[in-house]
């Protein structure tokens, strides 16, 4: 049950968390455009403000903005991020000052408010946890665009990796584990209308029929990937789709981002400013979906649909799913095979964290879809330019994560902690 000291809770623990990743980056560089394709950190801390204020203080009271010009400053969708900028944007001790006056107004609106479970923004405290939840997403895009600083160490992300760098000849690091499962054909309830916090695009639970399909046990790992690189797999059209070719082309790609050769067969990776030998048991991340597509054809497989994604995840435990949580971190996904105890009812292993997996559909609605509480968190991106993630990743909080949430991005995205694993045809 939603109380309000669980929502209390959850709001001060995304707000620790926010906290704890941005304030060991020095003023300057939460102020600079690291990339076009992401805001200044400042940009990103303020706007969390803004969307807590507009939803957990304005709409719930109806009181106006407690600055006006906010509303155009930190509205995602009026600003590109390549843009920001040039906004009359807060300062990091700014930003954390808006922040921490919206909480405060925050907290005395909730003391106040009946979770009525006739109002759908207030039953099980749902507008609660869609703030609780922006915050978490917006913390991991906070990481991966400190990520995306080839001049800054994060403090925390100085974690050697766990197992060294080798695999055998198939470039496979867990042989412990089969390569594939079985995953039988059958009927299952794709969606959720029971979890308070999900989503409109979780929504309505709907019936789907999958045949039976083969998936992989655990992600692709940086070995395989390292195989696929080798065999020249980005110098050969025919395992890539013709839009996928044109864009490695033109991006001149030549192996998963921040990936860089040393020697004759060895890989060295930028993580948070730091060099260090890519761990061949890992799951590979940083590859956009184009690239996750030409390694399963080049492998005789495929990239599994959404729906046979979740219906592979069904009974994936989140307790033990390799996900952000307090204490001790690498800033980085486990080895494969690392959590037993995540597998789903079929025996496939991390499906839940680690890394996001692309799947092969795009970003749709499900049959009998209503958006709610606005348009632009779901309907807009509705389309073929969309392909869907599933499972969450490392940097994503246990409270942003479930079997049904879906994630979608551009087939071009390598800066989000992406990987993937694939399917092929059920063989007797």
């Amino acid at each position: 049950m939603v109380t309000k000291d669980t929502i209390v809770a959850a709001l001060e623990a995304a707000r620790a968390r926010t906290l704890a990743i941005v304030d060991p980056v020095p003023a300057d560089d939460q102020m600079r455009q690291v990339s076009a394709l992401m805001s200044p950190l400042c940009w990103d801390v303020a706007h969390i403000g803004h969307y807590e204020e507009l939803w957990l203080v304005r709409t719930l009271t109806g009181a106006p903005p407690s600055v006006a010009r906010f509303d155009d400053v930190y509205d995602a969708f009026k600003h590109p991020r390549n843009t920001r900028t040039s906004l009359e944007i807060l300062d990091p001790e700014r930003a954390r000052a808006y922040d921490a006056d919206v909480r405060a107004r925050t907290l005395e609106v909730l003391e106040h408010t009946a979770l009525d479970r006739e109002n759908p923004l207030l039953a099980d405290g749902f507008v609660y946890g869609m703030v609780v939840q922006h915050e978490h997403q917006h913390d991991e895009t906070l990481l991966a665009t400190i990520q995306l600083m080839d001049d800054y160490a994060h403090p925390d992300a100085d974690g050697a990796p766990a197992v060294a760098n080798v695999c055998d000849e198939a470039g496979d690091a867990s042989p412990t584990l089969p390569a594939d499962v079985l995953i039988p054909g059958g009927r299952f309830t794709m969606g959720t209308d029971h979890d308070p916090w999900a989503y409109d695009n979780e929504r309505p639970v709907h019936e789907v029929s999958v045949p039976a399909f083969r998936i992989d046990t655990t992600p692709v790992t940086n070995g395989a990937y390292a195989a696929f690189v080798e065999a020249g797999g980005y110098e050969q059209p025919d395992h890539w789709t013709e839009a996928g070719w044109a864009w490695r082309t033109e991006a001149e790609l030549v192996a998963p981002q921040f990936w860089a050769r040393k020697g004759t067969r060895e890989w060295t990776r930028r993580r948070f400013g730091r060099v260090e030998e890519v761990p061949f048991d890992e799951p590979v991340q940083h590859v956009c979906w184009y690239e996750a597509d030409a390694f399963a054809r080049w492998s005789g497989a495929r990239l599994p649909t959404e729906a046979e994604w979740e219906y592979a995840a069904l009974g994936s435990s989140v307790d033990h799913a390799d996900l952000w949580r307090e204490g001790p971190r690498r800033f980085g996904p486990s080895p494969v095979g690392a959590r037993p105890g995540s597998a789903s009812v079929w025996g496939v292993h991390q499906m839940l964290g680690g890394v996001w997996e692309w799947t092969a559909s795009d970003f749709a609605a499900y049959p009998g879809f209503r958006s709610f509480p606005y348009r632009e968190y779901s309907e807009v991106f509705f389309g073929a330019d969309y392909k869907v993630l599933r499972g969450g990743s490392w940097a994503t909080h246990p409270s942003a994560v479930r079997t049904t949430f879906r994630n979608w991005d551009y087939p071009i995205r390598r800066q989000i902690f992406a990987g993937f694993r694939c399917a092929r045809r059920a063989t007797t």
